[in-house]
């Protein structure tokens, strides 16, 4: 029998990781260009590391996301997600948002996980319906970010899904 499958853990920088609410400076790294990047917090590289999936940039952040976020959370360069010139809507059913169909292709038949502040229900039923492992598409509260609750969603999910 071969080696287990590795989910994919697809992670949104706005929202999950730099919270809307709440009050700035939890980080060591003082910003003048983006204030919000003073919020993220550098507790978050080595949780979503202990999770044991292959972390991948999901995010319209890019590469931006390995030089400017990565670092101050202690995450290292991790894979990204391109995306195409322009958002691929036509034909989609009303609700669904752009990046659903595109991770999912992108993760081909392996499990995973996606961490995002802009999940919606037609988002939980297309990947239900049409992807070919098990998936969590997680909504994050963007005015909180990833709390303790959202890794315990995520892990228990983990836990049942390896």
């Amino acid at each position: 029998m071969g080696e287990p499958v590795r989910p994919v853990l697809f992670l949104d920088v706005d929202g999950p990781l730099l919270p809307f609410g709440g009050a700035p400076a939890r980080g060591p790294f003082p910003e003048r260009g983006n204030p919000l990047l003073d919020r993220l917090d550098p507790t978050l590289g080595p949780r979503l590391l202990a999770l044991g999936c292959e972390l991948v940039w999901a995010t319209t952040w890019l590469d931006e996301a390995n030089d400017t976020v990565s670092p101050r959370i202690g995450l290292p360069t991790l894979p990204v997600v391109r995306w195409p010139d322009e958002a691929v809507t036509t034909g989609m059913p009303r609700g669904l948002h752009w990046k659903t169909s595109l991770l999912s292709e992108w993760a081909g038949h392996r499990p995973f996980v996606w961490l995002d502040d802009e999940i919606g229900p037609m988002d939980e039923l297309w990947i239900a319906a049409a992807h070919p492992a098990p998936a969590l598409p997680h909504r994050v509260d963007p005015a909180r970010g990833l709390t303790g609750e959202d890794f315990a969603v995520v892990g228990e999910w983990l836990r049942l899904h390896r």
